[in-house]
């Protein structure tokens, strides 16, 4: 499924090819929640890298954040340099992934049959808990 996403701005275009466009991934890690935002956790979905589209890429910075050991993650976090909308995600760890965040996609996607929230031990405590009867809660990352 092509997926199409943009800035608040305008800035940014984009496309991309995600054979699983299911929002589904909720993470509530310190980095996810500050970089991204949007009720306390971000949704990132997967995508092909090599199909990525980008118009306006000028427009475009990277955030490499911060690890709680001192040391930087390797992933790439896209932004609009003017209006900071989190755009996608790349980590050379995994070169043929790609994550949009959901928040930045346009293309109406499919409602997911379960979510799974991870990294719940870093939800802030005016986010609310996770509701759905078919939701899986993980701490931290599942295996």
């Amino acid at each position: 499924m092509q997926l199409s996403g943009s800035c608040h701005c305008g800035a940014v275009t984009f496309s991309v090819e995600s054979a699983h466009p299911v929002p589904f991934n909720l993470c509530y890690c310190s980095i996810c929640r500050k970089t991204a935002g949007s009720g306390g956790f971000a949704i990132n979905l997967g995508a092909e890298a090599a199909s990525l589209a980008v118009t306006g890429r000028e427009h475009v910075t990277v955030y490499h954040a911060r690890l709680e050991d001192g040391g930087e993650s390797p992933g790439e976090r896209h932004f609009c340099k003017h209006c900071g909308t989190a755009l996608w995600v790349w980590d050379p760890r995994w070169p043929d992934l790609i994550h949009p965040h959901a928040g930045a996609i346009e293309t109406p996607l499919p409602v997911p049959p379960e979510r799974l929230h991870l990294m719940l031990a870093g939800k802030p405590d005016w986010v609310a808990g996770p509701d759905g009867p078919a939701d899986r809660h993980f701490d931290g990352y599942p295996d």
